[in-house]
């Protein structure tokens, strides 16, 4: 969990060494982004099929080597290479981690055991860009991937010594290629025009093939699912409103924090002057934030429902954005600090609500892809986000390195489409999702009767 987070502060100090233009310096984060997203069904998938523990293990071995890849990585071809197969590794983890909890607990321990897992998950979240800024301005900024070498190499030795195998026998399981393939190609396809499309021009006939694969594989994607018999995303669970609403909020959510966390980092270093550790550090409010409320926001929309938490958290999100967007080339820690304290509120209101209601729009035997879905969402909503806001920039600045105006400019204009999109999602929330907790259950039974 730390790999989603820590990396932004190191951003300035790996495009500095490696002398990457800032198309390059998104795909280090987006290239790891998508590989995640794109292969977390199939991860769940396999890990059920061919054992959870064989799965987990595996994805451990290819996130570990490929951290060391990372860190070793003298120019960006390697860096971007070394994070797509560190996204393939993390892709086979995590759905593991969580099916290896749930078949190694009894009901009345499981909670507490996903309780401390997602403690553990908030904790990286919030000392990410800390730690980040630490290992980056103190050591260099290879470490913030060789420190996940020695980890790697004991979760190793730990899970032959305390996870049992198990796998799921009760029905039939097949990796579904053909969708992994059409979706994963669509998605790359997509991000490539986006994040190039200023290198080579919107209309080059590199870029407009790029549009027309990403289409093609998407459509044919949505083809392949409908007819499968095992396929790797069920439509059928769209099918249901308040599960729907809450993908296409989580996919927004993404789009805002990776998108914010990727340009807020850049901007507080390259045009504020703040060294790594002052940019972690100013990151501190949002993310402890997070770990403070998201949990109080889960258990209130409990009892009053998702609805009123998620559409208030997406304006306050892009409140927060227009803030942002607002600032400029002389700002301090104070000035930074209502948009941070704003971020926090927002994603907090948003994220355990969203979640929430998307998981009690499935069935409890659903509940394993749901969530699979979910947190695809919020990865693919990353990687747009980045492609997407990294595109304005650049449009703003025509340069692959621009000068602080330039960047300034873009920043700006990026922020303020973010913030309409955000805007967007809490007009969805409203449209979608429940008012009261009572209505969970019956709309997943109407879905499910139609």
């Amino acid at each position: 969990m730390l790999d989603n987070t820590v990396v932004n502060v190191a951003l300035p100090s790996i495009q500095a060494d490696l002398d990457l233009k800032i198309s390059e310096l998104e795909w280090v984060l987006t290239g790891y982004a998508l590989t995640f997203g794109a292969f977390m069904l199939t991860g769940g998938k396999l890990a059920d099929l061919l054992g959870r523990r064989r799965i987990f293990v595996i994805g451990l071995v290819i996130f570990t080597a490929s951290s060391l890849g990372c860190g070793l990585a003298g120019s960006a071809a390697v860096l971007i290479g070394a994070r797509v197969v560190q996204g393939l590794g993390a892709a086979l983890m995590n759905p593991a981690t969580l099916s290896i909890i749930t078949v190694s607990f009894p009901p009345k321990q499981r909670g507490t055991a996903i309780g401390i897992w997602a403690g553990v998950s908030a904790l990286a979240l919030a000392i990410g860009p800390l730690v980040g800024g630490i290992i980056t301005e103190r050591i260099s900024w290879s470490w913030i991937f060789f420190i996940n070498v020695p980890v790697g190499v004991i979760a190793i030795v730990a899970a032959f010594v305390f996870i049992d195998e198990s796998r799921d026998t009760s029905s039939e399981q097949r990796p579904d290629i053909p969708g992994l393939v059409t979706s994963a190609l669509g998605l790359f396809a997509l991000t490539y025009g986006l994040i190039e499309a200023n290198e080579y021009g919107w209309t080059s006939p590199r870029i407009l093939a790029s549009f027309a694969v990403a289409a093609i594989s998407l459509v044919g994607f949505v083809l392949l699912e409908r007819h499968q018999r095992l396929p790797m995303l069920e439509l059928a669970l769209f099918r249901n409103k308040g599960f729907s609403g809450a993908n296409a909020v989580m996919l927004l959510v993404g789009l805002a924090m990776f998108g914010i966390f990727f340009y807020v980092s850049l901007y507080v270093q390259q045009i504020l002057g703040f060294s790594a550790i002052q940019a972690g550090a100013s990151f501190l409010p949002w993310t402890v934030l997070i770990v403070l409320l998201a949990p109080q926001a889960g258990r209130l929309s409990d009892r009053i429902g998702p609805r009123p938490f998620v559409a208030g958290g997406m304006v306050i999100l892009s409140v927060a954005m227009i803030v942002f967007s607002r600032m400029g080339a002389d700002e301090n820690f104070w000035g930074l600090l209502p948009g941070m304290l704003l971020g926090g509120v927002g994603m907090s209101a948003a994220m355990a609500p969203v979640t929430a209601a998307a998981m009690q729009s499935v069935r409890p035997d659903k509940a394993g892809v749901g969530s699979a879905v979910l947190n695809s969402m919020r990865q693919v909503g990353g990687s747009m986000g980045i492609a997407i806001m990294g595109a304005i920039v650049a449009a703003s600045t025509n340069a692959g390195r621009p000068d602080p105006t330039g960047f300034l400019h873009g920043f700006h204009h990026a922020l303020e489409t973010a913030a309409g999109l955000t805007l967007l999602g809490a007009v969805i929330a409203f449209l979608t999702l429940p008012k009261a907790p009572r209505e969970h259950g019956r709309e997943a039974a109407v879905a499910e009767a139609g």
